[in-house]
């Protein structure tokens, strides 16, 4: 990774130029930077960085220009958002609240919206019993919350500090990464932020008719045995799934995102973030995700 200068870019037809003022450093971010999406046209020179929180300074064509000094979310795709000035398309918007920081609107904003739908993709009702593995990340913590609304959550993580802090929003039993613990022998439903080599260890974990679903790589890709894995189960009739907010309209995303915004403003819902760094700290962001050490979701700032 490397701090550059590049020229300031334009709003094109149905695009918004914003003044950046908090990125968030997502795991997709550590997952392209690793290679793990090889193949996928991340190359050298692709700037990292899915979505920020700013000032709108311009508008492109088809926009209206009563959206210039507003004060707003904004999704920038798979990349562009490391940067001082980012573009993003007006459908891809959102207002933010008064008593809502940018801060809090970059670990909420994409994090908040890929929670809600996965357990909805899951399927999953009240009084479910509900396991997220890598919940200390924003996704994860943003799950919990949900999640715990609605019934009794377990959590893996890796340090009995951080069990306590996920107890605090909502979490009812704490496991350590490889799902030993005090918790349900197994749970109606699983969500995995981590997947990697150690994804089929969890599939015993699964009541009959259980639901996994796989949210995120940061752990690495799925292994290739894993039909075998499912085909030892096969008599307990278990679901495994992937979901990517892709597969979810716009409108619906908007609609969760004002929801989860508001009840933030409020305080019923926590935006976690665990640390501020300069932009050109991006690097040193990074490193503490790959060495563990991050709870919640870290913003850098221009």
């Amino acid at each position: 990774m490397a701090v550059v200068d590049v020229p300031a870019p334009d709003p094109g037809p149905g695009q918004v130029s914003i003044a950046v003022e908090a990125i968030g450093v997502g795991g997709v971010d550590a997952v392209i930077r690793r290679g793990t999406l090889a193949g996928y046209g991340f190359g050298t020179g692709h700037i990292l960085g899915s979505e920020v929180a700013g000032t709108v300074s311009a508008v492109g064509a088809e926009v209206d220009s009563s959206w210039i000094g507003e004060r707003v979310w904004a999704f920038t795709g798979t990349g562009g958002g490391y940067v001082e000035q980012a573009v993003a398309a007006v459908d891809h918007l959102e207002r933010i609240p008064a008593g809502l920081t940018n801060e809090a609107a970059v670990a909420l904003g994409s994090s908040g919206a890929v929670a809600h739908f996965a357990l909805q993709h899951a399927h999953f009702a009240p009084g479910e019993s509900v396991l997220i593995r890598g919940a200390a990340g924003s996704i994860g913590l943003l799950a919990v919350q949900l999640a715990a609304a609605a019934s009794a959550v377990a959590v893996t993580t890796s340090s009995p500090d951080r069990g306590h802090r996920l107890r605090e929003l909502g979490a009812t039993h704490v496991l350590d990464r490889s799902g030993a613990g005090d918790g349900p022998a197994t749970y109606d439903v699983i969500l995995d932020v981590v997947a990697g080599p150690d994804l089929p260890t969890f599939l015993p974990r699964l009541s009959p008719n259980g639901r996994l679903v796989v949210l995120g790589v940061v752990g690495g890709p799925l292994p290739a045995d894993l039909t075998e894995h499912l085909m030892r189960s096969f008599q307990r009739s278990l679901s495994l799934a992937t979901f990517s907010l892709d597969t979810i309209d716009l409108p619906a995303r908007a609609r969760v995102r004002r929801d989860q915004f508001a009840a933030a403003a409020r305080g019923e819902l926590q935006a976690v973030v665990h640390d501020v760094l300069s932009l050109d700290e991006a690097a040193k962001a990074h490193e503490q995700m790959d060495a563990g050490h991050v709870f919640g979701r870290i913003v850098l700032k221009p």
